[in-house]
């Protein structure tokens, strides 16, 4: 709090229309009330105050967002910890104060901004609206913004601060969530991500400047100010010519007899990979009408996230048979995820994992590298990443093959930045994942991208089709060469934080005090590594080479049998996260002694470490 700030609560409270008895509630009413200029918002907490909801009320105004996983993500609606019109203009003046400071060329470099479809009605919330107020507020400080005219895959942003050579950019959205959510996600200008220290600084200088400026409400600039450009064409020319550079087969892909369904999970997607399977050579891919174009309901499926499989891809794989196509593409609300699923012999659908997606684009890649460098190129100097909870399949393609893995936290933007310290000491990364369908092939953008990984997958089956191979063949052919990794990842769902505190708690005084468990059931547990805490046994000095995440929950557990298990918080939602995988040699291919092996663990893992139904967690809806 600013310094004066005990002159400003006791003004703030005689200016208070209503007392409920807590100084603190009072005085943040005092503020929306003021400051809130979007009737149905303030509506909603005028609502609360008559109807006494306090406890609401305080849930609502006496708390603020933080930087997650992927950004500033939180359900729309009134209140500071929400996303609205207000934490909006509030985070993008932070913004400011930040990016001023560190950038003495701000105002000649400018600031991109992107979003997506998303809207509630209820508030008068949408991704497009709040593009316009981030522009807005930026926009009376002088500031050149580059403003999407209309929505856009998420990795466009972080493409354009590059290309644009701006300081920095925010796309609004809140990818696959939930309909109510809506997200600030900030790229630096680097084009990734931002991590720490730059994450806490913005928090510190939203805090600062909580009272919206004169101008930041005024979202007309965005038709009236010179400052203003569209870099929409500029810079869809830009992506489609860059993804020429790992396209690898055109003659091959304009001749396949091979089909295929896309469906955008009525988001951003359909226009855009549309555009990319042109630039590869491919006809287009069959769209899924009901989800073609954008629909903040999401109306078609439960949920808009296509890792949840087959249950919520049933519209494209109908579409797929009707039309005989093979091989189904879906890429999430905001382009920056893609599930795959393809046709068996047997009349049932594969629908792939984050994890084997990955196993066959990092076959992919390599193999194509191997075949387009010139024949002095040296293999060390290629690098593929993922991050620490993904399957450890490009580790044991990297030790075949004689170039480097890398490993990071969990989320893209340890990904994105570790990406640019290659690039900048010479290095070449052909390929880096997340196990949630998460995929970066090539490093035109810095971050996940479902357009590229979409056409990418497109030509990989249309290659295997030549040789009459599948998709599921061919991972099992990567498997074979490198050895299994069998993995599962699920979740529970638990909406009370001091819950999942004493759940990794107990973790960490398993047995007495400071004392890890050695065993899981009947598992014996050969290293442990908290990277919360900063601890891994597996190390000399006991230090986890991964840097510390005191935000976030993080245990891993490296089992005597090969299975790797990691038990996290999610960064953008209410969920515990497990994570297991069978890493085995080539020459152990008894797959069915493997899975039964995993299931067994898993199982031991939920009763002895999770407790679920101690803790009341609820099981994944699948």
């Amino acid at each position: 709090m600013a310094e004066n700030a005990e002159g400003d609560l006791n003004s703030n409270l005689l200016h208070a229309p209503y007392h409920t008895g807590d100084p603190q509630l009072d005085t943040a009413i005092g503020q929306w009330l003021r400051w809130d200029k979007n009737p149905k918002t303030k509506e909603q907490i005028e609502n609360l105050l008559r109807n006494g909801m306090n406890k609401e009320l305080r849930d609502r105004l006496c708390c603020r967002m933080t930087f997650g996983t992927a950004g500033l993500r939180s359900t729309m609606g009134a209140g500071f910890c929400y996303i609205n019109d207000l934490t909006v203009i509030q985070s993008t003046q932070g913004m400011y104060k930040y990016l001023e400071r560190c950038f003495s060329d701000f105002k000649q470099r400018g600031f991109v901004v992107g979003y997506d479809t998303r809207g509630q009605v209820t508030s008068s919330c949408s991704s497009q609206r709040l593009a316009k107020l981030t522009a807005a507020v930026l926009l009376a400080k002088d500031v050149p913004v580059y403003l999407f005219s209309r929505y856009v895959p998420t990795p466009f942003v972080p493409y354009a601060v590059q290309e644009l050579k701006a300081v920095a950019g925010v796309m609004i959205t809140a990818s696959h969530n939930r309909k109510e959510d809506n997200g600030y996600k900030v790229y630096w200008e680097t084009g990734a991500q931002i991590t720490s220290p730059h994450d806490k600084e913005i928090l510190k200088c939203i805090e600062e400047c909580v009272e919206p400026w004169n101008g930041s409400w005024n979202d007309n600039l965005v038709d009236t100010s010179p400052l203003k450009r569209d870099p929409l064409q500029d810079i869809c020319r830009r992506y489609m010519e860059d993804l020429k550079k790992i396209c690898f087969h055109r003659e091959l892909n304009s001749k396949t007899t091979l089909k295929f369904v896309h469906t955008s999970f009525h988001g951003v997607g359909h226009d855009y990979v549309q555009l990319a399977f042109q630039v590869f050579g491919f006809k287009p891919p069959i769209p899924v009408p009901e989800q073609k174009d954008p629909d903040p309901d999401f109306s078609t499926v439960k949920c808009p996230n296509p890792e949840e499989g087959e249950s919520v891809l049933e519209l494209s794989l109908r579409l797929a048979e009707k039309e005989n196509a093979r091989i189904v593409l879906a890429t999430d609300p905001d382009a920056d995820r893609l599930a795959v699923a393809e046709l068996q012999e047997n009349g049932h659908w594969k629908v792939f994992t984050g994890n084997e997606l990955a196993a066959l684009f990092g076959w992919w890649m390599f193999d194509c590298w191997k075949k387009n460098t010139s024949r002095n190129a040296d293999v060390k100097n290629v690098y593929m990443l993922a991050t620490t909870v993904s399957s450890k399949i490009l580790k044991a393609i990297a030790l075949k093959e004689g170039f480097h893995f890398e490993e990071t936290l969990p989320g893209f933007k340890w990904i994105g930045s570790r990406i640019k310290d290659l690039l900048e000491n010479g290095k070449e990364v052909l390929f880096a994942f997340e196990e949630s369908i998460g995929f970066l092939c090539g490093t035109s953008v810095l971050d996940k991208d479902g357009v590229s990984a979409a056409v990418v997958a497109a030509e990989m089956a249309a290659y295997l089709e030549t040789m009459n191979i599948t998709l599921k063949q061919q991972l099992i052919k990567v498997y074979e060469k490198y050895g299994y990794h069998i993995s599962k990842t699920s979740y529970f769902l638990c909406y009370d934080p001091s819950t999942i505190k004493s759940i990794f708690e107990r973790l960490r005084n398993f047995d007495s005090p400071k004392e890890y468990p050695k065993f899981c059931g009947t598992f014996a547990i050969l290293h442990i590594r908290d990277v919360t805490t900063g601890y891994d046994s597996s190390q000399p000095n006991k230090k986890s080479v991964l840097p510390v995440s005191k935000n976030s929950q993080m245990i891993t557990f490296t089992f005597q049998n090969g299975c790797v298990a990691t038990l996290r918080t999610s960064g953008t939602e209410p969920k515990i996260k497990y994570y297991a995988e069978m890493c085995a040699s080539p020459e152990q291919s008894d797959t069915a002694f493997l899975e039964e092996e995993l299931r067994k663990l898993i199982e031991a893992l939920i009763e002895n470490f999770l407790e679920p139904s101690k803790n009341g967690l609820i099981w994944r809806s699948v």
